[in-house]
């Protein structure tokens, strides 16, 4: 099998250095080519069209971001690992939004980066633990958010409630779940079958799964 060909973009020599010295040990990988500046990458992947790059943000000139979304608005079969210092949001994001396949920070192991450079190559997304859980709960919020969206009318005691309804739990078990009294919870469901206008639990419950609620939504 043919070695996966490399491209190390980062503008700190010595980084660059152990990566190069690290993935010419294996023999599952090639560095065909080192950059330390984004105009530097840009120009070698047109010249050397490397199976995967590793990309740094923080560059000279262009940054790694800019660099991936232009090399990859020439070839989308590239692919572009991006190992950094930086974890924050925005960072993690905007490299996504430029077609990074993976993100993983500057600690991560050789194990890691190996697997990682692996994974990217075959058209694979891969990210750091920290990034991934970080991806979830992100990826998890806007879902909830896009989902209490399609109920309006409801309130945010209602949309729990409704919730717990298309989970199929009874007024007994949504009572001691959200603390609450039998008779305070039978208000609630009375006013959620109003609001939705429907006759009974089991078709607030449909209309809820319909909307996407139900037990992988807890």
């Amino acid at each position: 099998m043919e070695p996966i060909r490399v491209l190390v973009a980062d503008d700190h020599p010595f980084y660059r250095e152990g990566v190069r010295t690290m993935l010419t040990a294996m023999s599952e990988t090639e560095v065909v080519g080192e950059a330390a500046t984004g105009e530097e990458v840009i120009s070698q992947a047109v010249e050397l069209q490397p199976d995967v790059i590793i990309m740094d943000i923080k560059m000279p000139g262009i940054n790694g971001i800019e660099a991936t979304r232009r090399i990859l608005n020439t070839n989308s079969q590239i692919r572009v690992l991006v190992v950094t210092m930086f974890d924050d949001d925005e960072s993690v994001f905007a490299a996504m939004r430029a077609g990074a396949r993976g993100y993983l920070l500057k600690d991560a192991s050789l194990d890691d980066v190996l697997r990682a450079i692996s994974a990217v190559s075959h058209g694979d997304a891969i990210f750091s633990p920290t990034i991934a859980q970080r991806l979830m709960t992100y990826f998890g919020q806007t879902r909830g958010a896009a989902l209490q969206a399609a109920f309006p009318e409801l309130t945010d005691r209602e949309y729990e409630i409704l919730t717990l309804i298309a989970q199929r739990c009874s007024n007994a078990d949504i009572a001691a779940r959200l603390v609450l009294s039998p008779k305070t919870v039978r208000n609630h469901v009375s006013n959620i079958l109003s609001k939705l206008q429907v006759a009974d639990r089991v078709e607030a419950m449909m209309t809820a799964r319909a909307a996407g609620l139900g037990p992988e939504s807890s």
